[in-house]
């Protein structure tokens, strides 16, 4: 079985918390699973320095984003001033994702959500960009408190809570919640002893109740 691959998606403006946190529990679930996992950071435009909108602060995408490879798209949000910052000029969240969402990242995370093969995991802005992009429409999602409206004027079913889990579609609220879905997929996927251990290696523990899609019984 070939290794699979945990991408995060990088791009002009990105959060670095929104990466990195959960980066290092994959890692960290990797490495106890004998690196089933092969956790990299990407960009559509493949390899070089992505900018992240916390100055003087940039990650390096070691390759392009391949919507084929089977496992997990990881989308983090942006960081930055919020609507009404006079200073902010173009640097906004909002006017940071909307251009995120025009990005040749939406036309392979688009793929990447038709491949039964991937699970496509969004949180904080990250949601609401793929929900700017309509790719969403018609999917049960959360994002941060401050984009929940505009997630459900995009046609998505928002709900607020820490992590929903939409089948091949996961995602998580604000910021730190990018833990609670990395840890979210370890449990599903390998175990709740592989969270678990996680946890206690990163002394945390995931917050809230994961909000599942109900799906029809078996007949």
């Amino acid at each position: 079985m070939p290794q699979l691959r945990a991408q995060f998606v990088l791009f002009d403006g990105f959060d670095p918390l929104d990466v990195v946190a959960p980066f290092e529990a994959l890692t960290a679930g990797s490495d106890l699973l004998g690196g089933e996992l092969a956790v990299e950071l990407v960009s559509a435009s493949g390899p070089g320095l992505v900018r992240s909108g916390t100055p003087q602060l940039s990650l390096t995408a070691v390759a392009a984003l391949d919507p084929d490879a089977p496992g997990y798209v990881l989308v983090p949000g942006a960081v930055g001033p919020v609507d009404g910052d006079p200073e902010a000029g173009d640097e906004t969240i909002p006017v940071l994702l909307g251009r995120f969402a025009s990005s040749g990242a939406m036309p392979l995370v688009r793929r990447a959500l038709g491949n039964s093969d991937v699970t496509v995991a969004a949180y904080c802005g990250g949601s609401l960009a793929l929900a700017m992009a309509g790719l969403l429409e018609g999917r049960t999602a959360t994002t941060h408190a401050l984009g929940i409206d505009m997630l459900g004027a995009a046609g998505v079913n928002a709900v607020r809570a820490r992590v929903v889990d939409d089948g091949d579609l996961i995602s998580g609220g604000g910021v730190t919640s990018g833990l609670d879905v990395a840890l979210y997929l370890l449990e599903r996927d390998f175990g709740s002893h592989t969270a678990h251990a996680v946890e206690e290696l990163f002394e945390y523990e995931r917050r809230g109740i994961t909000w599942k899609s109900e799906r029809p019984l078996a007949a």
